[in-house]
């Protein structure tokens, strides 16, 4: 009788080869369990030797913490926008006279003063136009010379009744003509000399040129330049350019909007006369590029946007400001005075509210709900809430709780400093630099 069949006949049956390796797997998989389970015991054991949480009975040190004394001091209040600089006068220095450029007179990306040269056109012809117009007003003033002294003979005449009255009218005629000829010679004189002044192309204002559009010896109409190479504006299909453009920069403006919430307070001081101090800053924030003054305000809001367009005055010394720029301007409001102001990174803001943890003298926190001004810088006002003199956690405040013991391990207090209404530099807590941006601050809920 073959294997096989032994098998059945004693009612066994041969195990499958997947069950073995089931079994296998498992067996080896509890193995493992009891090698991690020993392996923690004297992991545990060396932390309760260390002064773990096991060996302290559950209690928890005390945290390391920043602390700061609130203190009170004069805080500006700014309004802050995106704005554009414009320029007051912006001109294109055309032709008036058609002719050959002579000369270009003017330094590309250079200031310029109002009358200074900028460009000439051949005065040749011009010249010569206002030799003939002299020179045929000369000649009227011959004819008008001899037809006088003809008509003061021809009078004299006829009160001697040696010549008819007709003829002494008549010769009163010519010499009105030839007066009114003369008029006429010394109106085309002028104009003569006219044209040839307008061959010296001048500043019309002081500012700054621009790129130089056209070059000498370009052909000139009274629409412009014909033919310049180093303008976009290509001669090739006949259209003119100016000969220079000059955008005024000393003083220059600045556009921004405001929202309308914000309007009352600026327009209210602007209309009494108050300058409202207003600075222009990079687009980074970081960099004080000109101080001016508010100037105006427009007279109706932007329905779409819900803002109102102010400007700007800067007198842009160190020419810092350019047309077309965009720029952060912050306009100076009001300065509270007196204000209670803690570190912007004592203040939270949770479940509770808006709150702080203030220090008492056991080292003991306490989270305290408080209210919120104006911040300015890395500073936050306190409207309610906290007192001067008072201990608050500045740095620390996510692993805190109300009631934990704390250890402060560096005490900051604010330094406190008067009226600041146009300081450029940051107010930063004693032992803390100010950070690369400064910001401005602004009432609570606005921009």
């Amino acid at each position: 009788m073959s294997q096989r069949a032994c098998y059945f006949d004693s009612g066994l049956r041969r195990p499958r080869r997947g069950a073995r390796y089931v079994n296998r797997f498992l067996f080896w998989m509890f193995i493992t369990f009891v090698v991690g389970v020993l392996a923690l015991v004297p992991f545990d054991r060396c932390l309760a030797k260390e002064g773990g949480p096991a060996a302290m009975g559950g209690k928890q040190p005390p945290q390391p913490v920043t602390a700061t004394v609130v203190t009170s001091q004069s805080v500006p209040v700014w309004f802050t926008a995106l704005g554009t600089v414009t320029s007051p006068s912006l001109v294109n220095v055309m032709p008036r006279v058609a002719g050959l450029l002579e000369s270009v007179n003017y330094k590309q990306g250079q200031m310029v003063k109002a009358g200074q040269l900028l460009a000439q056109i051949d005065p040749r012809s011009f010249t010569i136009a206002v030799e003939q117009a002299k020179a045929q007003l000369e000649q009227t003033q011959a004819q008008l010379t001899g037809a006088q002294h003809d008509l003061s003979r021809y009078e004299l005449l006829l009160k001697q009744d040696s010549i008819s009255a007709q003829q002494v009218a008549d010769q009163r005629a010519t010499v009105a003509q030839l007066k009114a000829n003369l008029d006429v010679n010394r109106a085309a004189l002028d104009n003569a000399r006219l044209q040839l002044s307008w061959t010296r192309i001048t500043a019309p204002v002081s500012g700054l040129a621009g790129l130089r559009t056209v070059d000498a010896g370009n052909m000139v109409a009274a629409t412009g330049a014909i033919g310049s190479g180093n303008s976009t504006n290509n001669g090739a299909g006949g259209n003119a350019v100016p000969i220079a453009v000059i955008a005024q920069v000393q003083p220059v403006d600045v556009t921004f909007a405001l929202p309308q919430q914000q309007i009352g307070t600026v327009v209210s001081q602007l209309m009494g006369g108050k300058e409202l101090e207003t600075q222009a800053w990079d687009a980074r924030n970081r960099s004080l590029l000109a101080t001016g003054k508010l100037i105006a305000a427009d007279n109706q809001i932007n329905t779409a946007t819900g803002t109102l367009n102010l400007r700007a005055e800067f007198g842009n010394t160190n020419l810092k400001l350019f047309p077309n720029q965009f720029v952060n301007i912050r306009v100076l409001v009001n300065t509270i005075p007196d204000a209670i102001v803690v570190p912007s990174t004592a203040v939270a803001v949770g479940a509770p509210g808006t709150y702080v943890y203030v220090i008492a003298a056991n080292d003991k926190v306490a989270l305290r709900t408080v209210k919120t001004g104006v911040t300015y810088n890395d500073l936050t006002q306190i409207v309610s809430g906290l007192q001067p003199g008072e201990r608050v956690v500045s740095d620390g405040l996510d692993r805190l709780r109300d009631g934990r013991i704390v250890q402060v391990v560096q005490a900051a207090q604010v330094e406190g400093k008067g009226p600041i209404s146009g300081d450029k530099s940051p107010v930063a807590p004693v032992g803390r630099k100010p950070g690369p941006r400064h910001k401005p601050a602004t009432a609570a809920g606005t921009n």
